[in-house]
């Protein structure tokens, strides 16, 4: 029987640079997040400077701010390496590395007070995840992975430990997460998402990254949203797997552009990608 999970030799073998370039990024990324931690929480539960952007939503200062300052840091280590931004777009688009950023994701949790925000960093390296970290200053929390290394979580004590899916094998036992019911509904795409959280144990709205770090440290077994961009999601895709979890679209493609994601702790992905395909399951 093939293990449902993600093995660490497999996201091992996913590594695309020696492993001191990896930890090179990695700690560029961290010290990164240091910065832009103490950006957001000069801001945080502050009047803020909103704007709409075209499509709508809501941004500050403190996102911008944050991803200039990401920007910065990253094109004076590394000048020929590109850039995904949420708000700044993308720059040299085709180098062979490139860094995807989302400076504050939970910006509506971010202007309304709520403690559930952070930083996205993710490094590709030929079209592959090489790192991420998720770093969330107002819980004091960070996230971070990368290939072959663990995926680890460090805590208000200060100490990094690491951290691995649960085992739980069926839904009727599951904590299922998401970000909004009524958008994966509205969606269209996910018809059999009530269904679905109808059986499980238990079911809560913990969107944006928080979903994934409980799926990752085993606190629940998915983490379900639409209306997804590839900087939401670089960085949650490396640490899942190390964690031995899978992130896919609801089609079960392993990308990070398919405008949905389904993470798992692995051993309920196939069920979870069927269920929600199928509007009476």
């Amino acid at each position: 029987m093939t293990d449902p999970t993600f093995p660490a030799d497999v996201s091992a073998a996913r590594a695309r640079a020696p492993e001191a370039e990896l930890r090179a990024w990695l700690a560029l990324a961290l010290e990164a997040c240091d910065v832009a931690d103490a950006i957001a929480l000069d801001h945080f539960r502050r009047d803020l400077v909103l704007e709409r952007k075209p499509d709508r939503t809501f941004v500050t200062v403190a996102d911008r701010g944050i991803e200039r300052e990401l920007r910065a840091r990253i094109r004076a280590a590394y000048p020929e390496h590109g850039l995904v931004g949420e708000e700044y777009g993308t720059e040299d688009g085709d180098a062979a590395t490139r860094w995807f950023l989302d400076p504050i994701d939970g910006t509506h949790n971010f202007i309304r007070g709520v403690p559930v925000f952070a930083t996205l960093i993710g490094v590709e390296r030929d079209g592959e995840l090489q790192v991420g970290v998720m770093s969330a200053p107002a819980l004091d929390e960070r996230w971070w992975a990368l290939r072959g290394g663990g995926a680890w979580r460090r805590g208000a004590d200060g100490e990094a430990r690491r951290i691995r899916v649960s085992e739980v094998g069926a839904v009727g036992d599951a904590q299922l997460v998401y970000g909004s019911y009524r958008d994966n509904v509205e969606s269209g795409i996910l018809p059999g998402f009530p269904s679905l959280v109808a059986d499980a144990w238990r079911d809560r709205g913990f969107g944006d990254f928080w979903g994934y770090a409980l799926v990752a440290e085993g606190a629940a077994e998915a983490m379900m949203e639409t209306g997804m961009h590839p900087w939401d999601l670089a960085a949650p895709l490396v640490i899942l797997e190390e964690a031995g979890g899978r992130l896919t679209d609801v089609h079960g493609e392993r990308r990070i552009d398919g405008g949905s994601s389904v993470a798992s702790n692995g051993h309920l992905h196939d069920t979870l990608l069927r269920r929600l395909r199928e509007a009476d399951a």
